[in-house]
């Protein structure tokens, strides 16, 4: 099962295919991510905290 690279939660296939990069086979941050956010193409700090 694919897990978020930064917090270690369960994503699913699809979201993987969707938002993994294309060399990687997980994805680097997903929406439980309380800390960090994809910004296009890159991931960077959140500016506050998700909830």
């Amino acid at each position: 099962m694919p897990e978020c690279l930064n917090c270690g939660e369960f994503v699913t296939e699809q979201y993987v295919r969707v938002f993994a990069p294309t060399e990687m086979g997980t994805v680097r941050v997903c929406p439980s991510c309380p800390d960090m956010i994809r910004e296009g193409s890159e991931v960077r700090e959140a500016k506050s905290s998700r909830q």
